[in-house]
Protein backbone atom coordinates (compact mmCIF):
# COMPACT_ATOMS: atom_id res chain seq x y z
CA UNK A 1 0.00 0.00 0.00
CA UNK A 2 1.40 3.55 -1.28
CA UNK A 3 1.75 6.85 1.34
CA UNK A 4 -1.65 7.97 -0.64
CA UNK A 5 -3.52 4.91 -0.33
CA UNK A 6 -2.70 4.62 3.32
CA UNK A 7 -3.89 8.15 3.99
CA UNK A 8 -7.09 7.01 2.10
CA UNK A 9 -7.91 3.73 3.68
CA UNK A 10 -7.40 5.47 6.81
CA UNK A 11 -10.04 8.26 6.24
CA UNK A 12 -7.88 11.38 6.37
CA UNK A 13 -8.27 12.72 3.29
CA UNK A 14 -11.26 15.47 3.02
CA UNK A 15 -10.32 17.38 -0.43
CA UNK A 16 -7.80 17.74 -2.88
CA UNK A 17 -6.87 20.18 -6.00
CA UNK A 18 -5.79 17.54 -7.97
CA UNK A 19 -5.85 13.73 -6.93
CA UNK A 20 -3.72 12.12 -9.53
CA UNK A 21 -0.92 14.57 -9.05
CA UNK A 22 -0.52 15.21 -5.62
CA UNK A 23 -0.77 10.73 -5.12
CA UNK A 24 1.92 11.12 -7.75
CA UNK A 25 4.17 13.56 -5.57
CA UNK A 26 3.68 11.47 -2.67
CA UNK A 27 3.76 8.00 -3.87
CA UNK A 28 7.11 8.99 -6.08
CA UNK A 29 8.76 11.86 -5.13
CA UNK A 30 10.39 13.63 -2.32
CA UNK A 31 8.47 16.06 -1.88
CA UNK A 32 8.57 19.40 0.85
CA UNK A 33 4.72 20.11 1.93
CA UNK A 34 3.91 22.50 4.64
CA UNK A 35 0.87 22.87 7.47
CA UNK A 36 0.30 25.94 9.14
CA UNK A 37 -0.20 26.87 12.99
CA UNK A 38 -1.10 30.41 13.82
CA UNK A 39 0.11 30.78 17.68
CA UNK A 40 -3.59 32.08 19.24
CA UNK A 41 -2.73 29.75 22.61
CA UNK A 42 0.24 28.65 24.57
CA UNK A 43 -0.28 25.05 23.44
CA UNK A 44 -1.14 22.94 20.76
CA UNK A 45 -4.48 20.74 20.86
CA UNK A 46 -5.97 17.84 20.13
CA UNK A 47 -7.40 19.41 16.64
CA UNK A 48 -3.49 20.69 15.98
CA UNK A 49 -2.70 16.80 16.95
CA UNK A 50 -3.83 14.69 13.77
CA UNK A 51 -2.24 17.73 11.07
CA UNK A 52 1.11 16.30 13.42
CA UNK A 53 0.64 12.77 13.27
CA UNK A 54 -0.19 13.43 9.11
CA UNK A 55 2.81 15.36 9.06
CA UNK A 56 5.36 12.42 11.16
CA UNK A 57 3.54 10.36 8.50
CA UNK A 58 4.53 11.48 5.63
CA UNK A 59 8.14 12.18 6.80
CA UNK A 60 8.17 8.49 7.91
CA UNK A 61 7.51 8.17 4.31
CA UNK A 62 10.65 10.08 3.13
CA UNK A 63 9.24 13.62 2.69
CA UNK A 64 10.25 17.58 4.20
CA UNK A 65 8.01 18.49 6.42
CA UNK A 66 7.54 22.65 7.16
CA UNK A 67 5.61 23.18 10.78
CA UNK A 68 4.82 27.02 9.83
CA UNK A 69 4.24 29.15 12.47
CA UNK A 70 2.37 31.75 11.92
CA UNK A 71 4.00 34.51 13.85
CA UNK A 72 2.50 37.23 11.54
CA UNK A 73 -1.18 35.79 10.47
CA UNK A 74 -1.84 35.64 14.27
CA UNK A 75 -1.17 38.98 14.63
CA UNK A 76 -4.32 39.40 12.43
CA UNK A 77 -6.65 36.08 13.04
CA UNK A 78 -8.58 33.40 11.06
CA UNK A 79 -12.17 34.47 10.85
CA UNK A 80 -12.97 30.90 10.06
CA UNK A 81 -15.04 28.45 12.64
CA UNK A 82 -15.48 32.15 14.52
CA UNK A 83 -18.38 33.87 15.35
CA UNK A 84 -16.73 37.07 16.71
CA UNK A 85 -13.13 38.67 15.66
CA UNK A 86 -10.15 36.71 17.74
CA UNK A 87 -8.48 38.72 20.31
CA UNK A 88 -5.64 40.67 19.42
CA UNK A 89 -2.48 39.38 20.98
CA UNK A 90 1.02 41.38 21.57
CA UNK A 91 4.14 40.23 19.59
CA UNK A 92 5.38 38.94 22.71
CA UNK A 93 2.36 36.70 23.34
CA UNK A 94 2.71 35.13 19.89
CA UNK A 95 6.92 34.58 20.32
CA UNK A 96 5.88 32.89 23.64
CA UNK A 97 3.05 30.86 22.22
CA UNK A 98 4.90 30.03 19.35
CA UNK A 99 7.60 28.43 21.43
CA UNK A 100 5.34 26.59 23.13
CA UNK A 101 4.16 24.90 20.10
CA UNK A 102 8.10 24.36 19.00
CA UNK A 103 8.39 22.39 21.83
CA UNK A 104 5.31 20.03 21.84
CA UNK A 105 6.33 19.19 17.50
CA UNK A 106 9.31 17.97 18.74
CA UNK A 107 7.89 15.09 20.29
CA UNK A 108 6.18 14.23 16.89
CA UNK A 109 8.30 15.85 14.13
CA UNK A 110 12.02 14.97 13.91
CA UNK A 111 13.35 18.19 12.97
CA UNK A 112 17.17 16.85 13.16
CA UNK A 113 19.86 17.43 9.90
CA UNK A 114 17.25 19.34 7.74
CA UNK A 115 14.31 16.55 7.82
CA UNK A 116 11.74 18.94 8.94
CA UNK A 117 11.85 22.88 9.14
CA UNK A 118 10.36 24.98 11.55
CA UNK A 119 9.95 28.62 9.93
CA UNK A 120 7.62 31.99 10.86
CA UNK A 121 5.93 33.66 8.70
CA UNK A 122 6.35 36.92 10.91
CA UNK A 123 10.05 36.87 9.17
CA UNK A 124 8.82 38.28 5.94
CA UNK A 125 5.10 39.26 6.19
CA UNK A 126 6.00 41.50 8.97
CA UNK A 127 8.36 43.38 6.62
CA UNK A 128 5.69 44.12 4.19
CA UNK A 129 5.61 47.61 2.40
CA UNK A 130 1.58 47.28 1.96
CA UNK A 131 0.97 48.96 -0.87
CA UNK A 132 3.43 46.11 -2.81
CA UNK A 133 1.74 43.74 -1.10
CA UNK A 134 -1.32 45.25 -2.73
CA UNK A 135 -0.45 45.38 -6.30
CA UNK A 136 1.57 41.89 -6.12
CA UNK A 137 -1.09 40.03 -4.23
CA UNK A 138 -4.42 42.05 -3.85
CA UNK A 139 -4.71 42.76 -6.91
CA UNK A 140 -5.51 38.31 -7.63
CA UNK A 141 -8.43 38.17 -5.50
CA UNK A 142 -11.98 38.75 -5.81
CA UNK A 143 -13.70 40.52 -3.29
CA UNK A 144 -17.08 38.70 -4.32
CA UNK A 145 -15.55 35.63 -4.84
CA UNK A 146 -13.67 35.88 -1.13
CA UNK A 147 -17.33 35.94 -0.03
CA UNK A 148 -18.71 33.11 -0.98
CA UNK A 149 -15.92 31.28 0.99
CA UNK A 150 -17.28 29.45 4.00
CA UNK A 151 -14.30 31.50 6.58
CA UNK A 152 -15.92 34.66 5.20
CA UNK A 153 -19.79 33.60 4.94
CA UNK A 154 -20.69 32.55 8.48
CA UNK A 155 -19.45 36.12 9.76
CA UNK A 156 -21.13 38.32 7.16
CA UNK A 157 -24.05 38.57 9.67
CA UNK A 158 -22.35 39.56 12.90
CA UNK A 159 -20.12 41.76 11.04
CA UNK A 160 -16.32 40.81 9.57
CA UNK A 161 -13.72 43.47 10.25
CA UNK A 162 -11.51 44.91 7.31
CA UNK A 163 -8.14 43.64 9.36
CA UNK A 164 -9.63 39.59 9.36
CA UNK A 165 -10.36 40.53 5.40
CA UNK A 166 -6.72 40.23 4.68
CA UNK A 167 -6.17 36.88 6.42
CA UNK A 168 -6.87 35.11 3.34
CA UNK A 169 -4.46 36.93 1.26
CA UNK A 170 -1.60 36.12 3.79
CA UNK A 171 -2.09 32.63 4.18
CA UNK A 172 -1.98 32.54 0.17
CA UNK A 173 1.24 34.78 -0.09
CA UNK A 174 2.35 32.50 2.56
CA UNK A 175 2.34 29.17 -0.40
CA UNK A 176 3.73 31.41 -2.70
CA UNK A 177 6.78 32.78 -0.82
CA UNK A 178 7.73 28.75 1.01
CA UNK A 179 7.07 27.50 -3.76
CA UNK A 180 9.19 30.34 -4.80
CA UNK A 181 12.08 29.84 -1.58
CA UNK A 182 11.95 26.56 -0.46
CA UNK A 183 10.65 24.03 -3.44
CA UNK A 184 7.46 23.77 -2.00
CA UNK A 185 4.52 22.38 -3.89
CA UNK A 186 2.17 21.21 -1.23
CA UNK A 187 -0.08 23.08 1.22
CA UNK A 188 -2.04 20.56 3.39
CA UNK A 189 -4.14 21.64 6.57
CA UNK A 190 -7.80 20.66 8.34
CA UNK A 191 -10.76 20.51 5.76
CA UNK A 192 -12.02 23.83 6.77
CA UNK A 193 -8.72 25.50 5.54
CA UNK A 194 -10.22 24.48 2.16
CA UNK A 195 -10.58 28.41 1.00
CA UNK A 196 -7.83 29.32 2.05
CA UNK A 197 -5.27 26.59 0.96
CA UNK A 198 -7.11 27.08 -2.58
CA UNK A 199 -6.56 30.77 -2.95
CA UNK A 200 -2.58 29.80 -2.09
CA UNK A 201 -2.47 27.66 -4.99
CA UNK A 202 -4.40 29.74 -7.31
CA UNK A 203 -2.45 32.53 -6.73
CA UNK A 204 0.95 31.13 -7.23
CA UNK A 205 -0.45 30.00 -10.93
CA UNK A 206 -1.61 33.62 -11.10
CA UNK A 207 1.70 35.17 -10.13
CA UNK A 208 4.33 32.81 -11.04
CA UNK A 209 2.26 31.83 -14.42
CA UNK A 210 3.13 28.34 -12.34
CA UNK A 211 0.53 25.19 -11.92
CA UNK A 212 2.63 22.70 -10.10
CA UNK A 213 1.25 23.59 -6.23
CA UNK A 214 -1.45 21.76 -5.13
CA UNK A 215 -3.73 22.02 -1.52
CA UNK A 216 -4.96 18.90 -0.07
CA UNK A 217 -7.14 18.64 2.99
CA UNK A 218 -7.89 16.42 6.23
CA UNK A 219 -10.73 14.71 7.96
CA UNK A 220 -12.23 17.16 10.66
CA UNK A 221 -11.53 15.28 14.04
CA UNK A 222 -15.09 14.95 14.77
CA UNK A 223 -17.61 12.66 16.63
CA UNK A 224 -19.57 9.78 14.83
CA UNK A 225 -22.58 12.34 15.19
CA UNK A 226 -20.32 15.09 13.66
CA UNK A 227 -19.01 17.31 16.81
CA UNK A 228 -15.72 18.45 17.14
CA UNK A 229 -13.49 16.41 19.71
CA UNK A 230 -11.43 17.72 21.79
CA UNK A 231 -13.31 19.13 24.19
CA UNK A 232 -14.24 18.75 27.84
CA UNK A 233 -16.67 20.20 30.89
CA UNK A 234 -12.87 21.77 31.68
CA UNK A 235 -12.38 23.03 28.07
CA UNK A 236 -10.03 22.00 25.21
CA UNK A 237 -8.04 19.09 25.40
CA UNK A 238 -4.65 20.32 24.80
CA UNK A 239 -1.15 18.71 24.52
CA UNK A 240 0.75 20.31 27.51
CA UNK A 241 0.91 18.26 30.41
CA UNK A 242 0.33 21.68 32.97
CA UNK A 243 -2.86 22.38 31.12
CA UNK A 244 -4.69 19.26 30.29
CA UNK A 245 -2.39 15.85 32.46
CA UNK A 246 -1.22 12.97 31.28
CA UNK A 247 -3.69 11.14 33.36
CA UNK A 248 -6.69 13.18 31.86
CA UNK A 249 -5.54 13.21 28.50
CA UNK A 250 -5.43 9.17 28.40
CA UNK A 251 -9.09 9.71 30.02
CA UNK A 252 -10.25 11.18 27.25
CA UNK A 253 -9.46 8.76 24.84
CA UNK A 254 -10.18 6.03 27.12
CA UNK A 255 -13.74 7.37 27.31
CA UNK A 256 -14.20 7.91 23.76
CA UNK A 257 -17.60 6.56 22.47
CA UNK A 258 -17.88 2.74 21.17
CA UNK A 259 -19.02 4.08 17.20
CA UNK A 260 -15.70 6.58 17.48
CA UNK A 261 -12.76 4.39 18.64
CA UNK A 262 -12.07 2.24 15.40
CA UNK A 263 -12.43 6.01 13.58
CA UNK A 264 -9.72 7.27 15.89
CA UNK A 265 -6.72 4.57 15.81
CA UNK A 266 -7.47 4.97 11.94
CA UNK A 267 -6.55 8.50 11.93
CA UNK A 268 -4.26 9.42 15.21
CA UNK A 269 -2.14 6.34 15.30
CA UNK A 270 0.17 3.91 13.38
CA UNK A 271 -1.42 1.06 14.61
CA UNK A 272 -1.12 -1.09 11.44
CA UNK A 273 -4.97 -1.52 9.20
CA UNK A 274 -4.88 -4.88 9.81
CA UNK A 275 -4.87 -4.88 13.17
CA UNK A 276 -7.44 -2.07 13.53
CA UNK A 277 -9.63 -4.70 10.82
CA UNK A 278 -9.72 -7.20 13.44
CA UNK A 279 -10.73 -4.54 16.14
CA UNK A 280 -13.23 -3.66 14.33
CA UNK A 281 -14.72 -7.09 14.74
CA UNK A 282 -15.53 -6.50 18.33
CA UNK A 283 -18.53 -4.97 20.14
CA UNK A 284 -19.48 -4.46 23.31
CA UNK A 285 -17.59 -4.49 26.38
CA UNK A 286 -14.73 -5.86 24.46
CA UNK A 287 -14.33 -2.23 22.74
CA UNK A 288 -12.65 -1.16 26.08
CA UNK A 289 -9.49 -3.23 25.74
CA UNK A 290 -9.46 -1.11 21.77
CA UNK A 291 -10.24 1.91 23.62
CA UNK A 292 -7.15 1.37 26.21
CA UNK A 293 -5.29 0.61 23.10
CA UNK A 294 -5.99 3.83 21.47
CA UNK A 295 -5.31 6.00 24.84
CA UNK A 296 -1.98 4.07 25.42
CA UNK A 297 -0.59 4.53 21.77
CA UNK A 298 -1.74 8.66 21.68
CA UNK A 299 -1.01 9.56 25.21
CA UNK A 300 2.52 7.64 24.69
CA UNK A 301 3.32 10.05 21.30
CA UNK A 302 2.23 12.95 23.39
CA UNK A 303 3.66 12.32 26.72
CA UNK A 304 5.83 9.82 26.27
CA UNK A 305 5.89 6.06 27.07
CA UNK A 306 6.48 6.47 30.80
CA UNK A 307 3.99 8.49 31.20
CA UNK A 308 1.35 6.82 29.00
CA UNK A 309 2.49 3.57 31.58
CA UNK A 310 1.71 5.24 34.75
CA UNK A 311 -1.88 6.42 33.42
CA UNK A 312 -2.65 2.86 32.37
CA UNK A 313 -1.77 1.87 34.92
CA UNK A 314 -4.40 4.61 37.08
CA UNK A 315 -6.97 3.35 35.02
CA UNK A 316 -7.08 -0.29 35.51
CA UNK A 317 -6.55 0.41 39.33
CA UNK A 318 -9.78 2.49 39.29
CA UNK A 319 -11.51 0.12 37.14
CA UNK A 320 -10.83 -2.61 38.68
CA UNK A 321 -11.86 -1.63 41.88
CA UNK A 322 -8.40 -1.02 42.94
CA UNK A 323 -6.98 1.97 45.72
CA UNK A 324 -6.09 5.20 44.44
CA UNK A 325 -3.40 5.56 42.25
CA UNK A 326 -0.71 8.11 42.78
CA UNK A 327 -1.16 9.27 38.93
CA UNK A 328 -4.81 10.15 39.42
CA UNK A 329 -5.71 13.87 39.32
CA UNK A 330 -5.82 15.28 42.51
CA UNK A 331 -6.24 18.75 44.65
CA UNK A 332 -4.74 19.03 48.34
CA UNK A 333 -6.95 21.45 50.58
CA UNK A 334 -5.46 23.70 53.13
CA UNK A 335 -6.63 24.99 56.72
CA UNK A 336 -8.23 28.21 54.41
CA UNK A 337 -10.45 26.05 52.65
CA UNK A 338 -12.60 25.39 55.51
CA UNK A 339 -15.16 27.28 57.58
CA UNK A 340 -15.13 26.32 61.03
CA UNK A 341 -13.70 22.99 60.36
CA UNK A 342 -16.17 22.30 57.68
CA UNK A 343 -16.12 22.51 53.53
CA UNK A 344 -19.15 22.02 52.13
CA UNK A 345 -19.86 19.77 49.31
CA UNK A 346 -20.76 22.10 46.42
CA UNK A 347 -17.73 23.99 47.05
CA UNK A 348 -15.62 21.11 47.18
CA UNK A 349 -16.31 20.02 43.84
CA UNK A 350 -15.73 23.28 42.38
CA UNK A 351 -12.01 23.36 44.54
CA UNK A 352 -11.52 20.26 42.28
CA UNK A 353 -12.72 21.28 39.39
CA UNK A 354 -15.22 18.72 38.93
CA UNK A 355 -17.98 21.53 38.28
CA UNK A 356 -17.64 24.74 36.90
CA UNK A 357 -20.41 26.43 39.86
CA UNK A 358 -22.02 25.42 42.33
CA UNK A 359 -25.24 26.00 40.62
CA UNK A 360 -23.51 23.04 38.34
CA UNK A 361 -22.65 20.73 41.70
CA UNK A 362 -25.87 20.77 42.78
CA UNK A 363 -26.90 19.65 39.35
CA UNK A 364 -24.55 16.97 39.45
CA UNK A 365 -26.04 15.39 43.14
CA UNK A 366 -29.08 15.76 42.61
CA UNK A 367 -29.06 13.82 39.00
CA UNK A 368 -26.79 11.06 40.76
CA UNK A 369 -23.48 11.97 39.52
CA UNK A 370 -21.71 12.30 42.32
CA UNK A 371 -19.92 9.68 45.45
CA UNK A 372 -17.72 9.97 47.88
CA UNK A 373 -15.77 6.56 48.35
CA UNK A 374 -18.06 4.93 46.71
CA UNK A 375 -21.31 6.10 48.55
CA UNK A 376 -23.58 8.35 46.55
CA UNK A 377 -23.83 11.91 47.57
CA UNK A 378 -27.87 12.97 47.78
CA UNK A 379 -28.22 16.37 49.49
CA UNK A 380 -26.34 19.48 48.13
CA UNK A 381 -25.92 20.66 51.72
CA UNK A 382 -23.56 18.14 52.82
CA UNK A 383 -21.03 19.46 54.47
CA UNK A 384 -17.71 17.94 55.23
CA UNK A 385 -14.98 18.21 58.13
CA UNK A 386 -11.09 18.61 58.34
CA UNK A 387 -11.41 14.97 60.10
CA UNK A 388 -13.42 13.34 56.88
CA UNK A 389 -9.80 14.35 55.29
CA UNK A 390 -7.62 12.10 57.49
CA UNK A 391 -7.39 9.68 54.67
CA UNK A 392 -7.06 11.03 50.99
CA UNK A 393 -11.04 10.63 49.89
CA UNK A 394 -11.75 9.88 45.89
CA UNK A 395 -14.48 11.55 44.44
CA UNK A 396 -16.49 10.10 41.52
CA UNK A 397 -18.40 12.53 38.40
CA UNK A 398 -20.58 10.04 36.70
CA UNK A 399 -19.34 6.76 35.85
CA UNK A 400 -15.35 8.05 34.24
CA UNK A 401 -14.33 10.60 36.29
CA UNK A 402 -12.61 10.01 39.47
CA UNK A 403 -10.24 12.89 41.60
CA UNK A 404 -8.49 12.11 45.03
CA UNK A 405 -8.49 14.73 47.45
CA UNK A 406 -6.33 15.09 50.60
CA UNK A 407 -5.79 17.43 53.20
CA UNK A 408 -2.43 19.09 53.74
CA UNK A 409 -0.56 17.35 56.77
Amino acid sequence: MTVFEELKARGLIAQCTNEEKVQDLLDNHQTTFYIGFDATADSLHVGHFLQLVVMSRLQKAGHRPIALIGGGTTMIGDPTGKTDMRKMLTKEEIEHNAECFRKQMRRLVDFTDGKALMMNNADWILKFNYMDFLREVGVHFSVNRMLTAECFKSRLEKGLSFIEFNYMLLQSYDFLHLYRTMDCHLELGGDDQWSNIINGADLIRRVDGKDDAYGLTFTLLTTSEGKKMGKTEKGAVWLDPEKTSPYDFFQYWRNVDDSDVIRCLKLLTFVPLDEIAEFEKLEGAELNKVKERLAYEITSMVHGKEQADQALAAAKSLFEGGAADANMPSTILQDADFTDGMIGVLTLLVKCGLASSNGDARKLIQGGGISIDGEKVSDPKTQLSQDDFADERILKKGKKTYHKVMLEH
